[in-house]
């Protein structure tokens, strides 16, 4: 099965686009997407040949996550999100642990982006999450923004507690993507409950990263983004 989700992807392979993802995910020497490489798929091609395997064994998944290009790492995270929803309990546990082992090959903002909700945030909604804390305090660029985008399944059924105090953890983070993550979890939680998002914002805006106060504040009033802009 390997060798034919392997041919699959191949097939649709894309040059032109190619160099353009590859710009735009910054592959350049000390880029944070240094090295990757990439076929020019677009992401519903690559759903789309997901859903055909979504039968894919663990050892099969593996193969494409180690893979040198980044949308067959995608097409493997695509699967085992689609394995993940309708997997039980024991299953889910399989797929969490094979994703926190392989978090190396997870390495970069969309692929984190699309499946760290949906697998490490729905595998703990109802369990202890002290792995998420320990992510937070990596010194991998993927393995902290894997920590609060986790926690979009938490504000989804209302719960805040986890996203505040990792965004509180990761306010002094260097990387830019890290801003951006944290602010986007900031103004999710505010489509759900600004007065929430407003206290952290008042104890922290004078001192937040320009990025990650801009993207928090992107759905407020332009009187209030004024407001807290002007620190």
């Amino acid at each position: 099965m390997l060798r034919q989700i392997l041919s699959e992807l191949h097939k649709q392979a894309d040059p032109v686009r190619a160099k353009n993802l590859s710009r735009f995910f910054k592959t350049g020497i000390g880029e944070y997407g240094e090295g990757d490489k990439f076929l020019g798929l677009t992401v519903p091609i690559i759903r789309s040949i997901a859903s055909q395997y979504k039968k894919a064994g663990l050892k099969v998944i593996g193969g494409l996550l180690h893979n040198e290009y980044h949308e067959i790492r995608l097409t493997a995270l695509i699967i085992l999100t689609l394995k993940f929803e309708k997997a039980n309990e024991v299953e889910q546990k399989e797929y969490f642990n094979f994703y926190l082992k392989n978090t190396k090959y997870i390495n970069n903002w969309d692929l984190v982006d699309l499946t760290a909700h949906k697998i490490i945030g729905n595998y703990l909604i109802n369990r202890d999450r002290k792995i998420i804390y320990n992510l937070s305090r990596s010194k991998n660029l993927w393995e902290k923004r894997i920590s609060i985008i986790s926690t979009f399944a938490f504000i989804r059924d209302n719960e805040f507690d986890d996203t505040i105090k990792l965004s509180k953890i990761l306010l002094n983070d260097k990387h830019d993507l890290v801003h951006k993550a944290v602010g986007w979890a900031l103004r999710e939680v505010g489509k759900k409950n600004q007065k929430i998002e407003e206290e952290f914002l008042i104890r922290h805006y004078k001192v937040m990263p320009r990025t990650m106060l801009r993207y928090s504040i992107e759905k407020f009033s332009k009187t209030k983004r004024n407001f807290y802009l002007k620190k």
